[in-house]
């Protein structure tokens, strides 16, 4: 009888597995960067993106019926706002603000970000102890060894149903970090981990669906890369296709929202979902699992989403819940550090000489004892105004937390650098008519709108718009590329010499290579780049600034007009016209 009922039991069981459907719901943020609160403490107001209102989207998911919920991190957490930086650097005794978040949230699993490495190693070694969850990176690997320096994968199982997710890195860190920062790590080519780790998934774990979970973009062509670069910056799409086995790949990385589908080469679509950046956005995957006897396993359907988080209300207990970090770092930004006599902004660094880029060049140039710097607008749009200047105001004069170098450049390879910054920068004019800044056309010569500002977008980044100190030089944008820039003497009034060796200030991003302006531009070779270093800074540059305006105390900004764009009156009717495109209140 006992064998009898046993043997009734089993039957029921399978009999139930095989009616079973479990629908799964898989929630990813990315690229965050710190927008734990509703409130930007860069300009001391309120903002309508943040984890405590995403939280109230989980929350309400997780209580459904017959619904199970998997939360993923895209990276990128742990640098752009102040609550970050401030607790990985300035309160570091307890458990990282950030890590408590998440740990709240219940989270499943991460990816860890570029931003996240730029911290160094003190921050994010600490960090990855303090979540509850699995920090995976499968193609960042200890040099010492070849194996994984973060955890590869992870599995996560939901009803029966065993999901793998797999975490992979973008490997343009060393293009953009100081090697301190990573010492001791590789990052491999994200096609070639993904087939080594896909391969031991399988045969390891054997799970029902593959998930991709990458901290990196979707358009494998920027930054004028291949389909074929060797660890290529944004592979996600690439991997996706070359490399079987996923059934969903999360991105990050790129700020872009994606919901889109490709093709595998064993035929089988894959989809790829990612959301935008500061918590604005999320990508959601709705899969409904069905127990399908003839493969004795799991069949699926997906469906994705991106959702804008913005539409949902602040979690009022999440935000009592680190409402005290919240007062500390309130209090820690609101710091009198100065005063600025007049006010500056980066909209007139877009257009050419300005008071915002020079202010930032004549401290590098202090700080180092360079003949030259060179700066960008981090921000499209930041401004500090006239009055006191706050703790908060550094996190809009400099938006990254990027070392300072000194470098030893030649005067060819500086003209080389502007030449470039130049191409990048502004269009080639015709006439007085013509647009200033190099703006993206359609092939009807219609400038092209971003979907997600409404705004003409540019060809490139306005970070990678280089304005030096130092030199007296013009622009030509009349001219082709490769020979607008004139140099015509340094500032001081001596001789600029194509053949001398000058001391130039840059951010530790432009010396380790990012933007490509002392690669391609200046024609150093990307291994020579850590040999021209002459000094580097233990902290971050925006610590000095700080700490330079705490010593100056009242600060005139000043555009030293150093450099001009002519034809002059060309570029006075243009600015007015592009002006009012990308700044149109």
């Amino acid at each position: 009888m006992k064998k009898f009922l046993t043997t009734l039991l089993i039957l029921w069981f399978s009999v139930s597995v095989l009616a079973q459907t479990v629908n799964i719901k898989i929630i990813e943020t990315t690229d965050t960067h710190g927008q734990i609160y509703p409130y930007d403490f860069n300009n001391d107001r309120n903002s309508n993106s943040s984890l405590s209102q995403i939280n109230s989207y989980v929350k309400e998911e997780r209580a459904k019926e017959n619904q199970s919920v998997i939360l993923l991190s895209g990276g990128d957490i742990l640098q752009g706002t102040p609550a970050v930086y401030y607790y990985n650097y300035e309160d570091t005794a307890g458990t990282h603000l950030y890590a408590a978040v998440m740990n709240y949230m219940g989270y499943d699993a991460g990816t860890v970000g570029n931003h996240d490495i730029e911290t160094g190693h003190a921050v994010y070694d600490k960090f990855r102890k303090q979540v509850n969850f699995p920090w995976l990176a499968a193609n960042a690997v200890r040099v010492s060894d070849g194996m994984p320096y973060f955890q590869p994968y992870t599995v996560i199982n939901k009803s029966g149903v065993k999901i793998a997710v797999l975490g992979l890195i973008t490997p343009h860190i060393p293009h953009w970090l100081p090697e301190k920062i990573w010492k001791g790590i590789e990052f491999e080519d994200m096609i070639e981990a993904a087939k080594k780790w896909i391969g031991i998934i399988k045969v390891t774990e054997k799970p029902d669906l593959i998930i991709g979970l990458f901290h990196s973009g979707v358009e494998y062509s920027y930054g004028e890369q291949k389909i074929d670069t060797y660890k290529n910056e944004n592979a996600s799409q690439l991997v996706a296709e070359q490399v079987p086995g996923f059934d969903i790949v999360f991105v990050g990385h790129d700020h872009h929202s994606w919901n889109k589908t490709v093709t595998n080469t064993d035929g089988r679509e894959v989809l790829i979902l990612g959301g935008t950046n500061s918590a604005r956005t999320i990508a959601v995957a709705d899969v409904i699992c069905k127990y399908d006897s003839s493969i004795a396993g799991w069949s699926s359907e997906i469906k994705g989403q991106t959702i804008d988080a913005r539409n949902f209300e602040v979690d009022t207990v999440f935000f009592k819940q680190f409402y005290f970090p919240y007062l500390k770092v309130k209090e820690y930004v609101s710091k009198p550090i100065g005063g600025f006599l007049s006010t500056i902004s980066t909209r007139d660094a877009m257009f050419g000489s300005s008071e915002f880029c020079d202010l930032i060049n004549k401290i590098q140039m202090e700080l180092t004892g360079a003949d030259i710097s060179f700066t960008a607008p981090l921000a499209h749009d930041a401004k500090i105004n006239a009055g006191t200047v706050y703790v908060r105001d550094m996190f809009n004069l400099y938006r990254y937390e990027n070392l300072l170098y000194s470098m030893k450049l030649t005067g060819k390879e500086i003209q080389g650098y502007l030449e470039y910054t130049a191409a990048n920068w502004f269009n080639i004019m015709n006439n007085e008519n013509d647009h200033l800044l190099n703006f993206i056309k359609d092939e009807k010569g219609v400038l092209v709108q971003s979907e997600r500002s409404g705004f003409p977008m540019l060809k490139e980044r306005y970070y990678n718009f280089d304005a030096a100190l130092g030199l007296n030089y013009t622009v030509d944008v009349s001219k082709p590329e490769g020979g607008r820039v004139t140099i015509t003497s340094m500032s001081n009034g001596s001789e600029f010499n194509m053949n001398a060796t000058y001391l130039v200030a840059v951010n530790s991003y432009r010396g380790n290579g990012g933007g490509g302006h002392l690669i391609e531009g200046a024609g150093i070779p990307l291994e020579e780049l850590e040999k021209r270093v002459v000094t580097s800074t233990e902290k971050d540059l925006r610590y000095y600034m700080m700490k330079w305006i705490e010593n100056k105390g009242d600060v005139q900004p000043v555009s030293y007009n150093n450099w001009k764009i002519i034809p002059e009156n060309w570029w006075v009717k243009a600015k007015e016209k592009d002006y009012k495109l990308l700044f149109p209140d």
